[in-house]
């Protein structure tokens, strides 16, 4: 007998709807409020803004596009560089909203011009290289999180010899295990889960071995409102940031097609990719007034919708009401804020490590043909200038990491195609 296929604009019962938008809720979780964590910010502003942009984009897409927004993992790096150079998360949110404003552009682009100009701005070769720095360039995060790694002095942290701490270890350890475990042996609903079920078990274990501040839950009220920033506009953070709208543009149509092929329709065009954007956009907009690290459409909740055949927005809106909810009692945050970062760590080392695999993942799926000196030289040099600590000075802004290499990445892109226009590079470029 064959699964029942719940349509995009199909409405079930509450009592149906409930666990399937608490499914949606839970594959979202751990990944969205990991995000605010290793920024220094409220998880509950991330999960309200989430929610509300959520809501936003299914109104902006007239309910057509089954998509849940949760907190982008591509803004990581550059959001900590300003955050450690340039005076705060504050200062980050003025690129944050200058993501949403690029969005909203290009969203008009889209409508007027369509979508190749994207694959001679960055072609495969230089996104999948860009995707797989963002994972890198944090994995030292991830170890020194996990007490494998010394934290450097320009991040607050006490400048004493590096000394191993056994139940730093020990607790990151096991939350990785378990985190890899659940990764390739869960099946059904713990499938979509394994990253959430791994900070959950390293929680627990980190309360028993008493690293966890319980009093800080004690002395929480059960409403609260999430804490509210006000963006400082810092030109700086913008140029530092604005590289990485082109990884999540790329992110955001990819997924796009991915469930357009789920739910066997073409999104692309109905209701269409500039809507996409222009609900991203106006949603990330108002994330970084409210405060919140950027949304982006989510990858873990279009895998909900492939194992369940479960479409419906409506399902997609509940998630969103309950994100919304969760964000507004307190002792839920304050749990939140009381992981140790020995359990972040540890699950860390598995979600950066993923997230750099999926930059080699593109290379297949978009069929890159290294054989070809052009994009060899594009993943090449955008790898080089990614990971090797490679930096430049543009009068008060240095730029390094993953938007110094996307800058070099589009650049030589532009040449290259200029080149090929003029018929100077050969058969074999």
């Amino acid at each position: 007998m064959a699964r029942r296929i719940i349509g995009i604009h199909e409405k079930l019962p509450l009592l149906e709807s409930l666990p399937l938008s608490f499914q949606h809720l839970t594959a979202m979780f751990g990944a969205t409020i990991l995000v605010p964590i290793l920024l220094g910010v409220d998880p509950a502003i991330a999960l309200l803004m989430n929610g509300v942009g959520t809501l936003i984009y299914t109104w902006v897409t007239k309910g057509g596009i089954p998509a849940y927004l949760g907190s982008s993992f591509a803004f990581i790096a550059p959001a900590m560089l300003v955050i450690s150079t340039y005076g705060g998360f504050t200062h980050a949110q003025s690129g944050f909203i200058f993501f949403g404003l690029f969005f909203i552009l290009i969203s008009f682009v889209v409508k007027f011009w369509g979508i190749k100009w994207i694959d001679i701005v960055m072609p495969p070769a230089v996104m999948g290289a860009v995707v797989a720095i963002i994972g890198l360039e944090l994995a030292p995060v991830a170890a020194q999180q996990a007490g494998l790694a010394p934290w450097p002095a320009n991040v607050g942290q006490v400048v004493q010899p590096f000394v191993m701490s056994s139940n730093v270890v020990f607790v990151s350890m096991f939350t990785l295990i378990v985190g890899i475990a659940g990764s390739v042996l869960f099946k059904g609903f713990m499938q979509v889960i394994p990253i959430l079920f791994a900070v959950v078990a390293g929680y627990l274990l980190a309360l028993g071995m008493g690293m966890v501040d319980t009093a800080v839950i004690g002395n929480a009220a059960w409403f609260a409102l999430p804490k509210f920033q006000t963006p400082v506009f810092d030109i700086n953070a913008i140029v530092i940031i604005a590289p990485a709208c082109i990884v999540v543009l790329a992110e955001h149509i990819s997924h796009l097609i991915v469930t357009g092929k789920i739910t066997e329709t073409d999104l692309m065009k109905d209701p269409g990719l500039h809507k996409s954007l222009l609900g991203d956009g106006i949603s990330n907009v108002l994330s970084g007034f409210a405060g919140s690290p950027p949304n982006t459409t989510y990858g873990e909740n279009i895998g909900v919708m492939a194992i369940t055949r479960v479409y419906s927005v409506w399902i997609i809106r509940g998630a969103a009401l309950l994100a919304i909810a969760f964000s507004l009692i307190g002792k839920v945050s304050a749990a939140i804020s009381t992981i140790p970062s020995a359990v972040m760590g540890g699950i860390t080392m598995l979600l950066y490590g993923v997230i750099a695999v999926q930059g080699f993942r593109m290379f297949v799926e978009q069929k890159v043909d290294f054989s070809k000196n052009s994009n060899m030289v594009l993943g090449a040099i955008t790898f080089v200038v990614g990971v090797s600590g490679a930096s430049i000075q543009i009068g008060s802004v240095q730029l390094k990491g993953m938007a110094f290499a996307a800058i070099i990445g589009v650049v030589l892109s532009l040449i290259f195609w200029i080149l090929g226009k003029l018929n100077i590079m050969g058969k074999e470029v």
